[in-house]
């Protein structure tokens, strides 16, 4: 293959808030963890086992506005970016590294509690059946 990829997508929880840093020029840039779970069952010992893998994700300008409007910590989301690794220097001097998702596109995966959808449903046997769902007889057929 002559091509190379760099590709992510990740369901996971938010493991914060998304923090928006706003600079001049009116960019701003967004940043949340999101922790992910692999359970498998130990042959060793037969218990269940959970992994849980955390990661760094970035989305700027009007994508950062709307996750840090309705995103929170908890929240179930789909991500979808690329890798890319940030090299600073810390305090002592010594060269740090970060590696981070940065989103192209995203779904946010939690359901939000609505006036409408907070209505009490009625119990199906209480409905009224619709024209659609009573039995016909051979003669109401139009063929």
């Amino acid at each position: 293959m002559s091509g190379t990829l760099n590709k992510v997508m990740l369901i996971g929880h938010l493991g914060d808030n998304v923090k928006v840093t706003y600079f001049d020029g009116g960019n701003c840039i967004g940043r949340f963890p999101i922790a992910t779970n692999e359970t498998y069952t130990s042959k060793q010992t037969g218990e269940k086992v959970t992994n849980t893998e955390w990661h760094n994700v970035v989305v700027r300008n009007k994508a950062a506005e709307i996750c840090e409007k309705y995103l929170n910590k908890g929240d179930r989301v789909y991500v979808e970016g690329r890798i890319k690794t940030r090299k600073w220097q810390g305090e002592d001097g010594r060269d740090r590294y970060s590696t981070e998702i940065h989103v192209d596109d995203f779904t946010f995966l939690t359901q939000r509690q609505t006036d409408a959808a907070a209505a009490p449903v009625q119990p199906a046997a209480l409905q009224q059946p619709s024209q659609a769902s009573q039995p016909t007889s051979d003669d109401d057929l139009p063929f």
